[in-house]
């Protein structure tokens, strides 16, 4: 009899017997899979064209390139929006235009979103954001990087106020994280309005050229309202943001390229504040002699030289990752790794703007040194600066305030810091550039530092005005007392007499002696007083 209730009489069986009937469970996992499948292809086949046709990739081959094959596990696949009003209650795509987990990059946990182009254009609703609030939280919880692929046309209009709402709890996530774990965006296409501003307060932003556009405000609006005719990229691309607003960290020439830096990138980086960058064993020897590095360096103190070629010289392999390379270039900062440990490299550029400080160079470089102390990255500073960069633009652009923000991020660092004095080291901005005044562990200097107040011509213009006018040769007089200062005063060796300088160094010797330093350096535990925060001056 149970055997009956199990089955039931066949109709039309050749044999006429029974068939099973299929388990409720298999139904819905039948069920299931179709779902599933259509929330692969959430995206009709028209938008999937017209994505490729812009030269972009679908969100889900951009999760391919950028996580470890087979490691990608999606949550909310199966999320719908609930809104209703202006028909679109009528069109619900699963997934609802993001696609949210979990994955590995070198085999190392990160959760990432990723909007989708081809459903609704990849604009943001209530349950778009409940999808992102909620990998976002995971994120921080797992202590793990959070990376957000942006490619959207922002608020969701027949959204209304909700889709305002949800953009805040994405804000106040990024704020809460910031210096928790590392928030990376990459910008694969529009990314407008309020959306810009999650990706401004993430550590790193990437865009790619000729696809990427990021603007508050579109060139219609800015038109119409102070009648500039502006492109999209002229407006918000991504040289635009890479070479003048500096918005941008990393540009690409193409997705692929993109997110293969990503990948890159979080080599350098720690799972979150409370760890140590990855460590890889090193293939260059700790004890090599830089031999190539003197040459680098004129005879005149005036002449330029590149500084990116004297870190290639002292780093492991020569590999540096520069942050923010098209932008403030007359200072260069970014990572690299000495010994297979992994270091935050700062140095003036001598061959753009002599290699002073301006307001641009002010915040590139504080923003980093922020960066590296908040994840564990020892600082490494290349000191070759004649001041801060003079003129009414900068002091009216507020240079005073700028530069202290590089003050205030070395002041407060408390990770491993070494200074390298190649060259000019003047006044104010010599201070500012992790001096041992302001708390650096370790100061060295070459034989050709400059280590003074101003340079020798400032200084003898000043100090002996009166005796070169009343002189009957006075240029021979200004010549003879600049050689006097210069022999005085334009040497590392009165500051190491005095223990700014910890020691004068052979160039050749740069690497060995910074491995060593380093190596030191690592147990070092510095705790700040106790506070809410402290009131940078932004």
């Amino acid at each position: 009899m149970a055997a009956e209730e199990d089955e039931v009489r066949g109709e039309g069986g050749a044999d006429g017997g029974v068939a099973p009937v299929p388990h409720p469970i298999e139904e819905r996992l039948s069920q299931l899979a179709t779902l599933r499948e259509a929330a692969l292809h959430a995206g009709s086949p028209a938008a999937v064209e017209r994505q490729h046709a812009r030269g972009k990739l679908t969100v889900r081959e951009r999760l391919e390139r950028l996580l470890d094959p087979g490691s990608f596990v999606e949550l909310d696949m199966l999320a719908r929006h609930r809104a209703h009003g202006f028909g679109i209650e009528n069109t619900r795509p699963l997934t609802d235009g993001v696609v949210t987990g979990w994955g590995a990059i070198d085999g190392r946990k990160v959760f990432v979103f990723a909007q989708d182009f081809t459903v609704f254009g990849g604009a943001l609703g209530e349950v778009f954001a409940e999808k992102i609030h909620k990998v976002m939280d995971l994120a921080e919880s797992m202590g793990c990087p959070m990376i957000g692929l942006n490619d959207g046309a922002g608020a969701r209009i027949q959204e209304g106020v909700v889709s305002l709402a949800a953009y805040g709890g994405i804000f106040f996530r990024n704020v809460k994280a910031s210096g928790v774990i590392p928030q990376i965006s990459v910008i694969l296409g529009p990314c407008a309005g309020g959306a810009v501003y999650s990706p401004a307060m993430t550590d790193f932003v990437f865009m790619v050229k000729g696809t990427s556009h990021m603007f508050i405000t579109g060139p219609d609006v800015v038109k119409t309202v102070t009648g500039e005719d502006v492109t999209q990229e002229e407006l918000g691309g991504a040289l635009t943001h890479a070479s003048k607003s500096g918005v941008c960290t990393f540009v690409a020439d193409d997705e692929e390229s993109c997110l293969e830096q990503v990948r890159y990138l979080l080599s350098f980086l720690p799972q979150n504040n409370l760890e140590d960058p990855p460590y890889f064993e090193p293939t260059d020897d700790p004890d090599r002699r830089c031999e190539g590095i003197v040459d680098l360096i004129p005879d005149a103190p005036n002449k330029p030289y590149d500084i990116k070629r004297v870190i290639a010289e002292v780093v492991d392999d020569g590999d540096f990752f520069e942050v923010h390379s098209l932008w403030a270039m007359n200072i260069v900062c970014g990572f690299a790794r000495l010994d297979g440990h992994v270091v935050g490299i700062v140095g003036n550029q001598p061959q753009v703007l002599a290699g002073t400080l301006d307001i641009d160079a002010s915040e590139k470089s504080a923003r980093f040194v922020r960066t590296c102390d908040a994840f564990n990255v020892p600082l490494v500073t290349f000191v070759d600066v004649p001041g801060f960069l003079p003129g009414t633009d900068q002091e009216y652009g507020g240079i005073i305030r700028h530069g202290a923000k590089l003050l205030y991020a070395y002041c407060e660092a408390t990770v491993p810091r070494v200074q390298i004095v190649t060259r000019k080291a003047y006044g104010g901005a010599y201070v500012v550039m992790n001096s041992k005044s302001i708390g650096a562990d370790l100061a060295f200097a070459w034989p050709s530092a400059e280590v003074a107040v101003m340079g020798p011509q400032g200084a003898v213009n000043i100090i002996f005005r009166k005796e070169i006018e009343t002189a009957d040769d006075a240029e021979g007089r200004r010549a003879e007392l600049i050689e006097e200062y210069t022999e005085r005063f334009a040497n590392p060796y009165i500051a190491a007499e005095r223990g700014y300088v910890d020691d004068v160094i052979d160039p050749r010797e740069t690497r060995r002696v910074l491995v060593r330093s380093l190596d030191m350096l690592r147990t070092k535990r510095e705790q700040l007083p106790q506070r809410k925060h402290g009131n940078v001056p932004l």
